[in-house]
């Protein structure tokens, strides 16, 4: 299965136009935003877990990670509100559930070689009331992954990288390529491209290279 797979173009795709895809765990759904592979893939999804849904116990040979957006995600090593970010490394080994139900953005197959980072982080950094805030999350090798917070009519310029680069927007809204993008919208730009955003509203924003391979 490929969807979205040339990470030589851009991407995106905005909450409207999201489909659910029934995965093979009863509660369990997801949207695919980019992917290689059928069931062990190199993935970009939104899943969602119905309440009280789980998933087995399985191993992350090549990492993962996720930020909660709705609900509580939980697992043996913790519960994790809405605002939550993830890094579990690869070897790592878990068996998800939500009692509440919850919907995740996650990554998988992902890890840089050698990043053995384990995280667990909030993302509620508050939004200034003029100009941007900036922290980063995680650096490593290629990968820099941040939180940005702009007022309502500030310019944000992610400078281009050697690798492709993602933005997920977690509240307000903002402006890419004349196109309006609310909480949950998804950009990918490919490696050499700057990322120019426009808040047209308080915004929060989740930025991230994506490691080679």
């Amino acid at each position: 299965m490929e969807i979205r797979a040339d990470l030589n173009l851009p991407a995106w795709q905005h909450p409207e136009g999201w489909t659910w895809v029934d995965s093979p765990q009863p509660g369990v759904a997801r949207v695919m935003l980019d992917r290689v592979g059928d069931e062990v893939a190199v993935a970009t999804s939104i899943v969602r877990y119905q309440p009280g849904s789980r998933f087995p116990a399985h191993l992350h040979a090549r990492g993962e990670e996720f930020i909660v957006l709705e609900g509580e995600f939980a697992d043996e090593h913790g519960r994790y509100p809405a605002g939550s970010y993830v890094r579990n490394p690869p070897g790592s080994r878990h068996a998800p559930f939500s009692d509440p139900g919850c919907m995740i953005w996650v990554k998988l197959r992902q890890f840089q070689d050698g990043d053995q980072t384990t995280l667990r982080t909030r993302l509620d950094m508050p939004i200034p009331s003029s100009g941007t805030n900036e922290r980063v999350l995680h650096e490593f090798g290629d990968e820099r992954v941040r939180i940005v917070a702009a007022a309502a009519g500030e310019e944000l310029l992610i400078p281009a990288a050697a690798v492709p680069q993602e933005v997920l927007v977690l509240e307000g809204a903002v402006t890419w390529r004349e196109e309006t993008f609310r909480p949950h919208g998804w950009i990918r730009q490919p490696a050499g491209h700057a990322v120019q955003l426009t808040a047209d509203a308080p915004a929060r924003i989740f930025s991230k290279t994506r490691p080679p391979g």
